[in-house]
């Protein structure tokens, strides 16, 4: 095993910490080096060094090498958050610290190594700028530049030609035009993360003045306007045509193989509507999927048989499982808690405005962070159409063994194959063997400079766990609130949603909105990964089940088919 992957990065020297907290909800895998050196390098890092310049935690000329990649890392092929930027924002923001924005923004873990402090990271003139930063956040003024964004990327969307009578020049010079958008937006969802993590944070302050910590969730429960929740929503309306339709369900019990050919046959009355229903489902939704920041991963444009997996499992589910009743519930017992809220601080007004801006704060900067991540899949969504169409092409040509391959080129060579193709069939093939092989790597949970050679890392072949046994207790983060119990189904692969039966307990490393469909189905979620913004704690959120996070190996402590109760308010899972 080799020391370095090709894409890796070099590590900032002045603020040499990243971690995988919170980054492998955002890429559990190693991403394609096409993935990384087009989007990544070249559009989404840039903005967000430019989120953390404007936002007031840095200046420009602060970052040791500004056109390099310094603002995330890459390391084993493994994407990495930047720890001590972020700690950074702590130090310098006014009542804050590295410590706090270790526990809002990173599992809870004994080798997150401690911050050190040195003579520059104190800073007046930063600490001015997020003041004001952070007083405009938390006064309740939309942040209007998402939503601009939103118009913005569903125009790319719909404007997109039919890429299949295009040129090769033209496909690449169209997913290349979509990188300078992907700048400006991360630029505005770096704005968004930082600024999500406020208003919760005051929340907690006011939930321990209360007496009940416990409660910090329930008051961000039901916030609406989440974008990554929207998907299920859509599947869920797709679900209920076949379930209301004898040609529908006659065609979808015969099994996903040829189900699109029987729904578009004429003995299908109902067929075309449903074909209408799904392509436009597709349209708006369709760059989603699992693992969708990479451009080399299936989603439901790309390989609709996974979206209509998802169909065939929440047919099988009777209308009370409804999302939108989940979350006309938990919007109600929010109502009713802050409520009691406002009760118990009616003679400390000082504290009720706290309280008051908070909840705007929480509910306008979260459903923010989604939308700016769903913003940006949508543009990505532009980019892969365009390089999966090349990549066609090329295999037709026969100097690609299968249209995949694409995904293994670098940006740089990208003209190079597009007028040598033929050089590059056996090179991708190899580099494509050699990046399987970072799949069984164990990425560290924190990343140093310099960075420990992947020679030195461990197997995920080679783990051993010993299973929980009944009676133990495992701990993590509460999540979204409330108890349920039911059989634990280890899920490591969102596309097959018939493992997972209505009111199993969902547990799995982490999530993307990919996986969202199978929230509906499922009575609780567990997951290795995430804190309090992370997407499994805000979708479970709008739809009202119980969500723990951070529960370290989950996946291998819990058995599967075991059947266990998930406390999501005070963050355990116990093995019955």
């Amino acid at each position: 095993m080799q020391d370095r992957w090709i894409t890796d990065s070099r590590p900032n020297p002045k603020l040499p910490h990243y971690t995988r907290g919170n980054a492998g909800e955002v890429l559990p895998e190693p991403l394609s080096p096409l993935g990384w050196t087009l989007v990544w390098e070249r559009g989404v890092v840039p903005g967000c060094r430019d989120g953390f310049i404007t936002f007031g935690v840095v200046d420009y000329d602060e970052f040791t090498r500004p056109d390099e990649v310094e603002a995330f890392g890459l390391f084993g092929g493994y994407f990495y958050n930047p720890l001590s930027m972020a700690r950074l924002m702590g130090v310098r923001m006014p009542g804050a610290s590295a410590e706090a924005i270790d526990a809002a923004y990173f599992d809870a873990r004994d080798d997150v190594p401690p911050y050190v402090p040195e003579p520059w990271h104190e800073s007046e003139r930063h600490a001015t700028k997020l003041a004001e930063v952070m007083g405009w956040i938390m006064s309740g003024e939309p942040f209007t530049e998402i939503d601009d964004e939103k118009v913005l990327a569903d125009r790319l969307r719909d404007e997109r030609p039919d890429l299949t009578k295009v040129s090769d020049s033209h496909l690449v010079a169209r997913a290349r035009s979509m990188l300078p958008w992907l700048n400006v937006m991360f630029e505005h969802n770096a704005w968004a993360s930082l600024g999500a993590s406020l208003g919760p944070g005051a929340l907690g302050a006011v939930a321990e003045a209360v007496g009940d910590p416990t409660i910090t969730t329930r008051l961000m429960a039901g916030i609406g306007d989440i974008d990554s929740a929207a998907p299920s929503w859509g599947l869920w309306e797709l679900s209920r045509m076949v379930r209301a339709s004898s040609d529908l369900t006659l065609a979808f019990d015969g099994g996903l193989n040829g189900l699109i050919e029987r729904i578009h046959d004429e003995a299908t009355a109902d067929g075309p509507a449903f074909h209408e229903a799904l392509q436009g489902f597709l349209h708006e939704f369709g760059s989603r999927g699992p693992n969708e920041w990479d451009l080399r991963a299936d989603t439901w444009e790309t390989k609709p048989m996974l979206a209509l997996a998802a169909v065939d499992r929440m047919r099988a589910l009777a209308n009370d499982h409804s999302p939108s009743d989940g979350y006309k519930r938990v919007v109600a017992e929010r109502q009713d808690l802050a409520h009691w809220v406002r009760k118990e601080l009616a003679e400390n007004p000082e504290l009720q405005a706290t309280f008051e801006a908070a909840s705007r704060s929480a509910a306008i900067w979260l459903a923010a962070r989604e939308r700016g991540k769903t913003n940006m899949i949508k543009v990505i969504g532009e980019v892969r159409m365009c390089m999966l169409e090349l990549g066609k092409r090329m295999t037709a040509r026969g100097h690609l063994a299968k249209p995949e391959l694409i995904w293994m080129l670098m940006a740089p060579e990208l003209d190079a194959f597009r007028f040598n193709p033929e050089r590059f069939g056996d090179l991708l093939a190899q580099r494509e063997s050699e990046w399987r092989e970072l799949f069984d790597l164990e990425p560290p949970y924190i990343m140093s400079n310099p960075p420990t050679p992947m020679s030195q890392w461990k197997r995920k072949s080679a783990r051993v766990l010993q299973p929980a046994q009944p009676g133990d207790v495992l701990k993590g983060v509460g999540g979204s609130a409330g108890v349920a119990t039911g059989i634990a189904r280890i899920i490591t692969d969102p596309s097959d949603p018939t493992a997972l039966d209505a009111g199993d307990i969902l547990v799995c490393e982490s999530t993307d909105p990919g996986w969202t469909p199978l929230f509906v189905a499922a009575g609780a979620v567990v997951a290795a990964i995430g804190n309090i913004g992370s997407h499994t704690m805000i979708v479970s959120r709008e739809l009202g089940i119980p969500c723990v996070v951070s529960v370290e190996n989950c996946t291998l402590r819990i058995p599967n088919g075991a059947r266990i109760t998930v406390d999501g308010t005070n963050g355990t899972i116990t093995i019955l």
